[in-house]
């Protein structure tokens, strides 16, 4: 059981009373032998990744995002993730990716996120069983600094599919940026660019560069207490590129429920596996939350906006 805290009054972030520990607790799906997609689907399973992956289904996953600890030195709630040899952590990741191919329709694509000391070993590991696309790398703002060395803000995520047959909609993940230098055609008419409330906006095609996030923090609706959440905006974007309405999204490493989350609330299936109790009940929770809210921050009219601009936009409207 996660201790509690006091908290400023001002603090957003999503928390767990006892009453509703016990409550979602009745929610959380435990394995004991083989199901089928229809019995898995939507549900949070509560258990080790290795001791389900071998009672999953084949060829049922449209879509893998996974999160898995990186190779250092972590404590999530109860469970503690140990530093390893770089060649020890590459044969970690081979025991469970090996498996959880079976699990990936043959169009499937697979994300998989490190930073800079594991990033190298997920390549190597990654490559023997899937078509590598591209590695993007992210902004994480936030950062300890450092005396004798750069200050770490930024992570990779891997793009990989089964096949050379995938789905990606580019239209789906375009990106709002504001105009500083807008140019004009020969008649003064804006060139791929518009006028607009709170602006000068060009929709951009997505790289694979991403400045536009904010990891969650406290003032945040999505904040938890999990110490490596991603910000939900980060899925909408890679679920909303590789997976179509109604497809069935996998989090072997769910965390504190983000992918799920993201995925109910455009219109997927989802599936997340999980082995902190406190997390799993906290996903639930939000899964809940998710059915009155499907806003996603950052996200909107169909476009993700670049950091902070979205805010001014909807100033400038109030006045």
């Amino acid at each position: 059981m996660k201790k509690t805290r006091t908290r400023a009054p001002r603090n957003r972030t999503i928390i767990l009373t006892e009453a509703e520990r016990l409550k979602y607790l009745s929610r959380l799906l435990r394995l004991d032998g083989p199901v089928t997609p229809d019995l898995v689907q939507n549900r949070t399973i509560c258990q080790d990744l290795f001791g389900v992956l071998d009672y999953l289904p084949s060829s049922f996953v449209d879509l893998a995002f996974i999160d898995p600890p990186y190779n250092l030195n972590k404590t999530f709630n109860l469970t503690t993730f140990r530093e390893m040899e770089s060649d020890k952590y590459e044969r970690w990741l081979e025991s469970w990716l090996n498996k959880l191919r079976r699990l990936l329709k043959p169009t499937a694509s697979i994300y998989i996120c490190g930073d800079w000391k594991s990033s190298g070993a997920i390549f190597n590991v990654a490559r023997q069983h899937f078509r590598l696309r591209n590695r993007i790398t992210w902004e994480r703002e936030k950062g300890r600094g450092a005396s004798r060395n750069w200050k770490n803000c930024s992570e990779d995520i891997w793009f990989a599919t089964v096949s050379d047959d995938y789905y990606f909609n580019l239209e789906a993940v375009k990106l709002k940026r504001r105009v500083l230098a807008p140019y004009r055609d020969p008649s003064g008419r804006p060139k791929d660019w518009s006028e607009e409330t709170g602006g000068r906006f060009r929709v951009t095609h997505p790289s694979n560069l991403w400045s536009d996030l904010t990891v969650p923090f406290w003032s945040m609706p999505e904040n938890t207490d999990h110490p490596t959440q991603k910000p939900e905006k980060l899925l909408a974007r890679i679920i909303l590129a590789s997976s179509r309405p109604g497809d069935l999204v996998f989090d072997p490493f769910l965390g504190s429920g983000t992918t799920s989350v993201v995925a109910k609330k455009l219109g997927r299936r989802y599936l997340g596996v999980e082995v902190d109790e406190y997390y799993c009940c906290l996903a639930e929770k939000r899964l809940e939350l998710a059915e009155k809210d499907r806003s996603i921050q950052g996200y909107e009219d169909g476009v993700f906006w670049e950091r902070n601009t979205l805010a001014d936009r909807k100033l400038m409207n109030r006045k």
